[in-house]
């Protein structure tokens, strides 16, 4: 038997080895080749056009090389950004219409900018364009955390962090921005009348104040946390075109063990905030974010509990969504008020009418009528997300179009912030008083292209944490300083997880002829 079997074994197996690689090369081929050209053909068919299929790597080889040509060097002083930012997007919507598809490899992405539609994708109403699944340098970053993460395990997580930082919770937090805000302002008086780097500056600020409000910690104790998570978004954004990897690189070795050592600053903050429980009243964890992470962990009802992993992935998000957003967003605001001197003063005059220089308060902020115009405005012209990524899996209607299954979509921040069509001819102008009747009346009612915390059920759900925290910084450094743009800056905005000045921004600083602010009500 044995010698028969192996006659068999040498006649059969050259014929099953022929037969499972023929399989394979028809799946490869499926893969990278006849699927792509009919999904392809099934688009232009419905007039959805775009750059034409290229076996493996599909367009990813022309975004990189676009991107590299416009970040090679820095920009003109303008706010006309979108080419530098997304010129792949700026090309091709100019020469396929303002919905096309392109390739990440052999993967459609159907890329949409008009609002109509814009609004359908991001309201998902029936569940049609979830999430897609992210890719692995982002996934070390977030883990399956509430920014990438989909059905019920979201909707649990939605519905803590909506608890975490509903208006009430918000209010409690403000004294702690207060405290951060006067932190900075403190460092800032060595530059009084100097030149000031604000973006870092800003970096540390958001970075206190998360970590006061949501983690009950001081920056220097989460500081390890936002240096690895700076290194990790690093990573991410020199891999984000990759689509092809054969071999390991030394980015998979460090990010493999940047990853490590952040869930073990993460686990050090959850056995700390263990003990003081222990110390304390047993069971009660704080009133915090991570006291209701941490509430959530240790329930006994198995249906509500989140494992550590859970535990561990929603802190990661919470700490880079509340440095990278607020901080963009500052910096931006800042910079946008350092050239635009007569609104630095509007919104100061305001401030002084609200404040004088007493500390804000929550009932005043919400009256800054001129800096909620001009953070807006701040928000159209460099909003802190490049754009919102979905994907079809079942295939959907979309308006008119019938969408293949298994096909991305990507809606675009930043041609749906600067469409003449929608904003008027001075798009790239700053002008914060086209917001002076909302949101509605800027946009023609058009609410779907202003887009700089996303839309609908999968919106950024620390906006208003966001906002609050940054009319409160801004509120007291125009109660202390007047600042205008330094001659070394050099403007090159880029984006990584969020928007920023690639070079930093520096300002020159001039103490108001005024005390500085009285810390008493």
């Amino acid at each position: 038997m044995t010698v028969v079997a192996a006659e068999i074994l040498k006649v059969y197996l050259p014929s099953c080895l022929c037969l499972f690689s023929l399989v394979a090369l028809i799946k490869f081929l499926d893969k990278v080749w006849r699927r792509p050209i009919h999904v392809q053909s099934v688009l232009r068919s419905q007039g959805v056009k775009g750059p034409s299929y290229k076996i493996l790597h599909g367009n990813i080889k022309e975004i990189h090389v676009m991107r590299n040509k416009m970040l090679s060097s820095p920009m003109e002083l303008s706010h006309q950004i979108y080419p530098r930012i997304l010129p792949h997007v700026y090309l091709w919507t100019k020469l396929h219409g303002k919905n096309y598809v392109s390739w990440k490899g052999s993967k459609p992405e159907l890329v949409v900018t008009e609002p109509e539609l814009v609004r359908e994708i991001l309201n998902n109403k029936d569940g049609k364009y979830p999430k897609p699944h992210v890719q692995s340098f982002l996934k070390k970053i977030f883990g399956d955390g509430i920014i990438v993460t989909k059905g019920e395990k979201w909707f649990k997580l939605r519905k803590l962090a909506n608890h975490a930082f509903h208006g009430g919770s918000l209010k409690t937090m403000i004294p702690q921005m207060i405290a951060s805000t006067e932190t900075m302002l403190k460092r800032w008086e060595k530059h009084e009348r100097k030149e000031i780097e604000v973006f870092k500056e800003f970096k540390v600020f958001t970075s206190e104040t998360i970590s006061r409000t949501a983690f009950g910690s001081s920056y220097l104790e989460g500081q390890q946390i936002f240096d690895v998570l700076t290194r990790m978004t690093l990573i991410f954004s020199r891999n984000h075109h990759r689509t092809i990897k054969l071999f390991r690189t030394k980015d998979d070795d460090e990010s493999d063990k940047l990853e490590k050592g952040l869930r073990k600053c993460i686990i050090e903050l959850v056995k700390k905030r263990e003990d003081e429980a222990r110390r304390g009243e047993p069971g009660f964890y704080g009133h915090d974010f991570l006291g209701q992470l941490m509430k959530l962990y240790h329930e006994t009802d198995k249906a509500k509990r989140i494992t550590l992993d859970d535990l561990i992935d929603e802190c990661k998000n919470f700490y880079i969504a509340g440095q990278d957003t607020t901080s963009s967003a500052l910096t931006w605001t800042v910079f946008l008020l350092a050239i635009n001197l007569d609104w630095q003063e509007k919104v100061r005059n305001e401030v002084l009418e609200q404040f004088g220089q007493q500390i804000p308060s929550a009932e005043g902020i919400a009256r800054l009528k001129m800096m909620n115009m001009t953070i807006n405005e701040s928000l159209r012209l460099y909003p802190p997300i490049a754009g919102s990524p979905r994907e079809v899996q079942k295939g959907a209607r979309l308006g008119d179009l019938i969408l293949p299954s298994k096909m991305e979509v990507f809606v675009p921040t930043l041609p749906l912030h600067t469409d003449p069509q929608i904003w008027g001819d001075d798009v790239h102008v700053f002008r914060p008083e086209r917001f002076e009747g909302g949101v509605a009346k800027a946009t023609n009612n058009n609410t779907s292209a202003f887009l700089p915390f996303s839309l609908g059920p999968r919106s950024c759900v620390g906006m208003n944490f966001a906002i609050t925290e940054l009319k409160i910084a801004l509120t007291m450094i125009l109660q202390r300083y007047r600042f205008s743009l330094s001659p070394s800056y050099v403007h090159s905005p880029v984006i990584h997880i969020a928007m920023c000045p690639q070079h930093g921004l520096q300002i020159m600083l001039r103490p108001l002829s005024s005390n500085t602010c009285s810390t008493s009500t």
